[in-house]
């Protein structure tokens, strides 16, 4: 089942992120991060256990984030991870931005939710406001990929 987070899940949400970025494959969340952004999240359980997060994040009146898309790895490859990045685009579609972008150590699983890779300087400046407060900063190693809300599959631009 697919929700959107509550208070009740920063800590999961929190052990589950931060389980991952102790292995190096996604940046850490403080709670105080959590708890503020709560409002981003999205939670997905199956069984009555929390398996998996994803948050977006409103960047600019036309330019949102999917941060912290995060699966347990007994749960991975069963269309979970897929499921959270796409209520983060109906949300983002639902709420009328036009442009999507996700930084990420996994890029290929974002190239099969439709984002496609971009080069770090055609993003605003704006993003990289939160990324000179990481520790990792200035050079994380994620990817940029972004998705384009206001096409849809079929569309072809001349």
């Amino acid at each position: 089942m697919l929700r959107k987070a509550t208070i009740d899940d920063v800590e999961k949400i929190y052990k589950l992120i931060n389980d991952f970025a102790a292995k190096d494959v996604m940046l850490p969340r403080s709670l105080s991060e959590l708890y503020e952004n709560i409002r981003d999240f999205f939670v997905f359980i199956q069984d009555d256990q929390f398996v998996g997060c994803s948050a977006l994040h409103i960047f600019w009146k036309d330019l949102a984030e999917i941060k912290s898309l995060a699966v347990m790895n007994s749960f991975q490859d069963k269309g979970i991870g897929k499921k959270l990045a796409n209520a983060c685009i109906r949300e983002a579609r639902k709420l009328g931005i036009a442009k999507m972008f996700v930084l990420t150590y996994v890029p290929e699983f974002f190239e099969k939710c439709g984002f496609r890779r971009v080069e770090k300087e055609t993003l605003p400046h704006k993003i990289w406001s939160e990324c000179v407060k990481c520790h990792k900063f200035p050079d994380c190693g994620e990817i940029p990929l972004t998705y384009e809300l206001n096409k849809t599959p079929t569309q072809t631009t001349t």
